[in-house]
């Protein structure tokens, strides 16, 4: 394997420390930082280590790039780290692009329906969606509920599918990851997850919809997470 560094410019690089990390079988590990010494003419070694600073891990990310640019959070924005990305989407109509072959999908394709309050997740390239049964702007202790889409696994967890993911993760791509879900065609249930606790399941649900002004959020199944799980979920990561 051949790994290639690009760095802008031109630049002399020195070896000068060293991060030693530690493993236990239990799982548990720790690290420590070591200078590294050179005689004249003699190969490199390393000092005694010594506990490692919060400043140099900064320093560290830093220096590889992990950082986040300040942003002035609009009020959608319900978490941000430098990896993940959580924002809500109050109930509103949209258009929904059904492909697959399910005949009865087909039907109904192009059309405008309303959507309930929507959670979405990003992480990495990966988006996660789960629904809220009110208008209201989840709190850490608000219960979420499954979104009743396709392409949409229990995790909540969105199969790309034909999406045009955005390069980005940060709060100016929202409308982008947004746009990309919606834009996209709804194939397939993603596993064995209850979308809908509509009498005619999930088609009889969006066909139901057609022309109706707001989502029927009683149709909506428990996602078995409140808003705070299904941050932590990421940010264990």
């Amino acid at each position: 394997m051949r790994a290639y560094v690009s760095v802008g410019t031109n630049c002399e690089f020195k070896l000068s420390e060293a991060v030693v990390v530690y493993r236990a079988g239990s799982g548990g590990a720790f690290a420590s930082l070591h200078r590294v010494k050179q005689a004249d003419d003699e190969a490199p070694y390393l000092a005694p280590g010594e506990p490692l600073t919060t400043a140099f891990v900064h320093s560290l990310a830093q220096g590889l790039g992990a950082q986040v640019k300040p942003e002035i959070f609009p009020e959608n924005i319900l978490a941000r780290t430098p990896d993940l990305l959580v924002w809500w989407l109050p109930p509103q109509r949209r258009v929904m692009f059904f492909g697959g072959t399910d005949e009865e999908a087909r039907k109904i394709n192009g059309l405008v329906f309303p959507h309930p309050a929507l959670v979405f997740k990003v992480m990495g390239k990966d988006l996660f969606v789960r629904a809220v049964a009110t208008s209201l702007r989840p709190r850490p202790e608000t219960h979420l509920k499954t979104a009743p889409y396709w392409n949409t696994d229990a995790r909540g967890l969105v199969c790309a599918g034909s999406m045009r993911v955005p390069e980005s993760s940060d709060i100016a791509s929202i409308p982008g990851w947004e746009g990309s879900y919606f834009q996209s065609d709804f194939t397939h249930a993603a596993g064995a997850v209850r979308l809908t606790s509509h009498p005619g399941g999930f088609i009889g649900l969006w066909r139901s919809l057609v022309g109706r002004r707001r989502f029927p959020v009683q149709y909506l199944t428990d996602a078995g997470e409140t808003l705070q799980e299904f941050i932590a979920l990421g940010s264990e990561r």
